[in-house]
């Protein structure tokens, strides 16, 4: 590798503002807010979805139900087509 041209890496903690769950990593990101885990100072990331949130990946995810609609258009076109001859 070479020297001088990569970012410095630094031991964060990514937290979700939603739910509280924390992520300890490293990343390029630093910030004024620090936080001491395992003896080790991480600065704290806010962040406002995670895997720990977001409703993909909680199985909370909402289906859209587009029969219904479909079903709708399908009525008021055929209206519209009788209304036409």
């Amino acid at each position: 590798m070479k020297k001088d041209i990569h970012p410095n890496l630094h031991p964060v903690v990514f937290v979700d503002v939603s739910c509280g769950e924390e992520f300890p990593t490293y990343s390029t990101l630093t910030s004024d807010e620090t936080k001491e885990i395992d003896g080790v100072e991480h600065y704290v990331i806010k962040v406002e979805i995670s895997s720990a949130s977001h409703n993909f990946y909680t199985g909370r995810q909402i289906l859209v139900d587009t029969a219904g609609r479909v079903e709708r258009f399908r009525r008021r076109y055929a209206k519209a087509e009788q209304a036409s001859k």
